[in-house]
């Protein structure tokens, strides 16, 4: 390979990164993006001496330090003050006027992360920098490289000018997806959870390693430029256009307003509607939008006069514990899981919320009988913050963790140096049965009519004794089932015919791999193709794919080492299922659209359509902004719709959209995604 096809492959991908977090317009499906790194990282092992400090490859992380220099910024970063209230809003605006009367505001989203600077001389990022005390940081550079949303040279292409050094300000944080994954990664290892999102930005970006950092799929969102005056911007309207322009990945709901009105309307607007988003954001930050205003308004000692945030309300509600259970999940971990009277909070009712393990109770002093402060984690994940002790009668159980499985009965094991009790015993009932409820579920091999409680009947009938019986499952049998009719049967054995060809990516995740998510096993399916590949694959191997490190690399040469998981798999093999990869691309027709589907549907569910989209070339996105490209609607459709009509973005009902794509038939359509 030639240094020339490297520049090419370069190209190709740091394009496909400005299109992806710059403009929110894919121009590669993940295929073809993880396609072009391979052949990077080919040419680049042969060729080490190629490798450039702004080349993708130096995304996936490898330096290791001791300890994080100190940086002093080129400019202190000023804390804002914060409004709390609509009154609080009027009142900045009252000293606002004083002095810029016809001052306007930028509104952008408050994120919760944590702010990270970098600085770029002639183009080429060169540091990375935590905010530290304002005036002295962290260097962070090997870990912030890893954020794909971080340019590592900024795009010059369209002539717009850059100063010699350019010192950019954003914000790091993590997706509520990531955060998810993380927490359930290391509950899976017994380690200690991540409070918040925030919090778990931090602690990635403060990694000594940096391959763990970009194993955690951090964003970044840029708000402020240094120099930008020097460069001829005069608002902060156009710091944000020129951002993008530049490469950045610029959040794309800020708004201009002409009054603060204006303002508490988009921040009461917003209170409602976080909740969608796919990050975390604890609020709104309002600035005067002209450098000459902001100026005139200057600063004191610790914030600029120029702007301001408006907190939300904290979401936290109180409860009473009414009971503590425990749940033995498919690794054997035991998760106790507090049983709470319902609640309405951050937009459902909770009647369950987490506990994590021994020592969050006890950290915590929750008993049962306790009233408690619980919000959702993540804006997702129902968490009990604190106790109440105040509130007690003398009535309330303190909590101990049992000493045996409740399923099984065997002896729980807490291994040194975990926060997690674990059963070991490989055929306890409860793993078997959680194991088997993972095996079926959507993402997986996707068995419709299969749900817990057919699953509890089949084992305790000894019709199954784990996930590849139900491939040898027979029609009689089933109809002795309690609420097992004719109809019911035949549906669950087409429905189980039908996952045989699922494919090897969802059959990859089906196998509860530890460590091993949907996204790994499309990577794997990519990269191997079919199952004796993978079982074949080498540990160095493995560890050289951009989204594997050596814990998952290990985890995976560890299964397919145990007998039992090879007796498992040849009994797939007998029963039929497909070992193979689809081409998840079938066509390109929607190659570069952003597609947001809303509503009830009649002809898809909703994971079909996606999948659908996603097979044509497209991205399936669950919220509208500006780079929508059409939304597809189903009936009682809510917001999503408001939206789209409010930004003018095409609605295509289910039909039309069809007609869009030219498909006169329906049986024509492939929708086993």
């Amino acid at each position: 390979m030639s240094q020339k096809r490297l520049q090419e492959i370069k190209k190709i991908i740091d394009k496909a990164n400005y299109h992806y977090y710059g403009l929110d317009e894919p121009i590669l499906t993940d295929a073809e993006y993880d396609k072009y790194m391979q052949e990077l990282f080919g040419i680049e092992k042969n060729h080490p001496e190629w490798v450039t400090e702004d080349s993708p490859s130096q995304r996936v992380g490898g330096f290791v330090a001791s300890q994080f220099p100190k940086i002093r910024h080129p400019e202190p970063l000023l804390s804002l003050d914060n409004a709390f209230h609509a009154e609080d809003l009027k009142d900045f605006d009252c000293r606002v006027r004083m002095v810029a009367p016809d001052a306007e505001y930028v509104v952008e989203l408050k994120i919760d992360g944590l702010t990270v600077a970098l600085t770029y001389e002639d183009g080429l990022l060169i540091r990375g920098a935590t905010r530290g005390d304002g005036e002295v940081g962290e260097e962070i550079t090997a870990n912030v490289k890893t954020i794909r949303a971080v340019p590592l040279r900024i795009r010059t292409e369209a002539g717009i000018p850059v100063s010699s050094q350019l010192d950019v300000r954003g914000e790091g944080y993590m997706p509520k997806e990531s955060f998810l994954q993380l927490n359930s990664e290391r509950e899976e290892e017994g380690l200690s959870l991540f409070a918040n999102p925030r919090n778990a930005a931090a602690g990635s970006l403060r990694q000594q390693d940096s391959k763990i950092t970009a194993r955690r799929k951090l964003g970044y969102f840029s708000y402020q430029i240094i120099q930008a005056e020097n460069l001829g911007i005069r608002t902060q309207k156009e710091v944000l256009q020129t951002l993008k322009n530049y490469g950045f990945h610029v959040n794309p709901d800020y708004k201009v307003f002409k009054t603060i009105e204006q303002v508490i309307a988009y921040c009461s607007q917003m209170t409602g509607e976080r909740h969608n988003l796919p990050y975390e954001i604890d609020g709104l930050v309002i600035k005067v939008n002209h450098f000459a205003h902001q100026r005139e308004l200057g600063y004191t000692a610790k914030s600029p006069r120029w702007a301001i945030a408006y907190k939300f309300p904290a979401e936290q509600v109180e409860t009473v514990v009414k009971d503590i259970e425990i749940n033995v999940g498919r690794t054997g971990v035991l998760t106790p899981t507090a049983i709470v009277r319902e609640v309405f909070v951050a937009g459902s009712t909770v009647s369950r919320a987490t506990l994590h393990n021994q020592d969050n109770i006890r950290d915590k002093d929750i008993r049962i009988g306790d009233y408690v402060l619980l919000h959702k984690a993540g804006d997702v994940i129902p968490e009990i913050i604190k106790s109440l002790p105040e509130k007690r009668s003398g009535t309330e159980r303190i909590f101990e963790m049992p000493s045996a499985c409740p399923s099984c009965g065997r002896p729980v094991f807490r291994p040194g140096g975990e926060a997690a009790h674990r059963c070991l015993n490989s055929s306890c009932p409860s793993r078997q049965r959680e194991a088997i409820i993972h095996f079926v579920s959507r993402e997986a091999m996707n068995i419709e009519g299969l749900g817990p409680a057919v699953i509890y009947q089949l084992l305790e009938n000894r019709l199954i004794g784990d996930a590849a019986d139900l491939y040898f499952l027979e029609y009689d049998k089933l109809l002795a089932l309690e609420r097992m009719g004719d109809k019911s049967a035949q549906n669950l054995l087409h429905a189980i015919e039908t996952s045989k060809q699922r494919g090897l990516a969802p059959l990859i995740f089906a196998l509860g791999i530890r460590h091993v998510g949907v996204k790994v096993g499309k990577v794997l399916a990519n990269r191997y193709g079919n199952m004796d590949a993978l079982r074949n694959a080498a540990l160095e191997d493995l560890k050289e794919i951009g989204d594997i490190g050596e814990t998952m690399a290990k985890s995976i040469i560890s299964f397919f080492q145990d007998q039992a998981n090879l007796d498992f798999l040849e009994k797939l093999r007998k029963a039929g299922v497909k070992m193979t990869a689809d081409h998840t691309v079938t066509s390109q027709i929607l190659a570069g659209k952003s597609i947001v589907v809303t509503g009830t549907l009649k002809f898809w569910d909703r994971r079909e359509i996606e999948g659908f989209i996603e097979q044509l070339g497209g991205k399936s996105s669950s919220s509208v902004s500006k780079k929508t490209s059409f939304v597809v609607c189903g009936e009682s459709a809510g917001s999503k719709l408001t939206k789209a009509k409010e930004l003018g973005i095409p609605v295509f009902n289910e039909d039309e959209f069809k007609s869009f794509l030219h498909i006169a038939n329906e049986d024509k359509i492939n929708t086993d995604t």
